[in-house]
């Protein structure tokens, strides 16, 4: 199995992001672009996870609780590593202080299940194309500083969910696993 632990998006958010997804990607037909059903947050990305952990994976996740929910807005667009030889073109986020302690909590939660620990500051965005190979398509440039300031919604998270990903020739396909509320009371 290959999985991760992130927070889905709302429609009404997905949608938004489709309709960027549709205006760039003609800007850029040759990068992979992620498809709006797949959208989400990363918190933590297990990788390839032997069978038997996974009730042990659902149990650590099942017991982390915070005192409050996971506020996020969307805006901004950005390249990882940078826009002169782009590998990952992003969509940034400005959250609440409950994402990182969430992130975070998750982290040690896996890792006392021996996964290892992240070892890159957590950075919240929503991947929304790669390039293979790394270079920005000349038309791309201008389409993301057009809507660099563009806002595409917000939404509060109150659970996430563990998710399976199954490589296909014709991209990932994700699937729900199990969600977890995790604010306190809820």
């Amino acid at each position: 199995m290959r999985l991760f632990v992130a927070i889905e998006l709302t429609n009404e958010l997905r949608k938004a992001v489709d309709e960027l997804l549709s205006e760039l990607g003609k800007a850029a037909p040759k990068a992979k672009w992620v498809r709006a059903e797949n959208l989400h947050v990363t918190l933590k990305f297990l990788g390839r996870t032997e069978p038997d952990k996974f009730e042990a994976i659902q149990k650590a996740l099942g017991c982390l609780r915070s005192p409050e929910p996971v506020a996020l807005d969307f805006h901004g667009l950005g390249f990882f590593p940078n826009a002169k030889r782009p590998r990952v073109f992003w969509m940034g986020m400005t959250a609440s202080s409950s994402l990182p302690a969430l992130g975070e909590a998750i982290d040690q939660a896996v890792h006392k299940l021996g996964f290892p620990l992240e070892t890159r500051p957590f950075a919240p965005h929503l991947t929304l194309a790669r390039f293979e190979p790394p270079g920005l398509p000349a038309k791309l440039g201008p389409a993301v500083t057009e809507n660099s300031t563009r806002n595409f919604g917000s939404l509060t998270a109150r659970e996430f969910h563990l998710i399976e990903s199954k490589l296909k020739p014709t991209g990932a396909e994700y699937t729900t696993l199990q969600s977890f509320p995790f604010v306190a009371g809820t």
